[in-house]
């Protein structure tokens, strides 16, 4: 575990990795013995080598995979033993970023952003409330009915990040968010992300990206051949100007 985090110490970790390892069919160890600690409402990035096992890390936070050793503690929950009926619950407290968008083309942007609320049964008029404070959160809200594959790169990057956070999540995950943009539209990704940490979100980004990872206030987890490298670990990031996950909105609400 990383005592070395102030917030940890004070026993207000968020995610906490515990020996975890996880071998894929075939003999191949992606993550070996992987301990760490994640403060409530800090914000930290991930990083290693193309296989590293950042994105199999990401997926078992949000129980997609599991582990075949060690425990993953969300929230204080093992996830690493939940049932297939509690991961509903789960993931409703968890906005997801992947690397591939997983956008659906059949479909504009307001579905896409709407569908997570149609899941969880929210009724139309708080649904189409939430989709648009979440939509002009991200400076979308005037192609809500564009269909995704007539946005730029840019545009379904922020479109992905509307979709995972239109739940008000207080955990947000991304998978490599600025990999195939260029550097003003991961600047403006990257300042959206701060913007969560702001009002207390817990943030794990995964990202080669050095421009980003160059001159950062926040901690930098580094994997190598599915072990952890370094974590540095600056100044409490885990302070916060406020810890509610609904100021994920518009001005406060979202």
């Amino acid at each position: 575990m990383d005592r070395s985090n102030p917030a940890v110490q004070r026993g207000r970790s968020m995610i906490a990795f515990n020996q975890v390892s996880k071998r894929y069919p075939g003999g191949f160890d992606v993550l070996k013995n992987v301990s760490f600690e994640l403060a409530k409402g800090e914000m930290a990035f991930l990083t290693g080598h193309s296989g590293a096992g950042k994105s199999t890390l990401l997926k078992l936070i949000a129980a997609i995979e599991r582990p075949n050793t060690g425990s993953v503690l969300v929230n204080n929950q093992n996830v690493s033993v939940l049932k297939s009926g509690a991961l509903p619950y789960l993931r409703r407290n968890l906005g997801i970023i992947f690397q591939d968008h997983k956008l659906l083309f059949d479909r504009n942007v307001f579905d896409n952003v709407q569908l997570p609320l149609q899941i969880c049964g929210f009724d139309h008029k708080e649904s189409s409330k939430r989709v648009r404070a979440a939509l002009d959160k991200v400076g979308l809200l005037g192609r809500e009915r564009a269909n995704p594959i007539a946005l730029s790169g840019g545009e379904q990057q922020r479109l992905c990040i509307a979709r995972a956070i239109v739940n008000r999540p207080s955990i947000l995950l991304a998978d490599e968010p600025t990999g195939s943009l260029d550097a003003e539209y991961a600047e403006e990704i990257m300042a959206i992300f701060k913007s969560f940490h702001q009002v207390g979100v817990t943030l794990l980004i995964s990202t080669h990206d050095a421009s980003v990872l160059r001159n950062t206030q926040f901690r930098v987890i580094e994997l190598k051949q599915g072990e952890i490298q370094s974590s540095s670990a600056p100044a409490d990031s885990a302070q916060t100007t406020s810890t509610s996950p609904a100021a994920l909105s518009t001005g406060a609400q979202a």
